[in-house]
């Protein structure tokens, strides 16, 4: 098929000097910040929520934060509460995450661990969903199969592996890790083609 004159010329300004200019693929600071996200993953417990932060990167992403808000046994369950949004609230006003990764709903034989546990779930949520963060949960044993390969492993388990993904020069500690391991199942299933996505919350 031919080409006039005209189309010619256009086609040889493009490629020797015109104005648009291929923007780098790494090191550009007019990216925006999408292009590696900040992801927060959290682990409820009334007592022991574990969370961890990481930035999406390659070769391997990056810690930028892990740690779990304790509560003392001797906290009534609304103090714990409390405690577990104001945490939250000051690392995501400190690493402005843009996504939050919960560990989803598991089957309890015991009624009321089941209650207590939706409540530090909900109280998670509610400082994820005020900063306007897009929530999704991730079942524990499909985070389990994505970090170790095994839908049944042990914590300590995908402690250590969270550790070697992300090149820890420690263990984690549980419920940090199990958060950590939230957000890189995460960043794995965001990365490729799946036939079954994140459930958004």
């Amino acid at each position: 098929m031919g080409i006039t004159p005209k189309q010619f010329e256009a086609m040889k300004r493009r490629v020797s000097g015109g104005r648009r200019v291929a923007e780098p693929v790494f090191g550009s600071s007019s990216r925006p910040a999408a292009f590696h996200p900040v992801i927060l993953g959290v682990d409820p417990s009334l007592r022991a929520t574990g969370f961890g932060v990481i930035r999406v990167a390659k070769p391997h992403s990056h810690t930028l934060a892990h740690g779990t808000i304790c509560c003392p046994a001797g906290w009534e369950h609304s103090r714990c509460l409390v405690r577990i949004v104001q945490v939250l609230r000051d690392v995501v006003r400190q690493h402005r995450p843009t996504i939050c990764v919960v560990e989803g709903l598991f089957y309890a034989q015991n009624l009321q661990t089941a209650l207590v546990m939706g409540q530090a779930r909900g109280a998670a949520l509610v400082a994820a969903a005020e900063a306007d963060l897009e929530i999704y949960e991730i079942a524990p044993r499909k985070v389990k199969q994505a970090i170790v390969g095994f839908g049944a492993a042990q914590k300590w388990a995908v402690a250590k592996m969270v550790q070697r993904l992300l090149d820890l020069p420690e263990t984690p500690a549980p419920d940090a890790a199990d958060a950590l391991a939230l957000a890189l199942t995460h960043a794995q299933e965001n990365g490729r083609y799946t036939l079954s996505p994140p459930k958004r919350i």
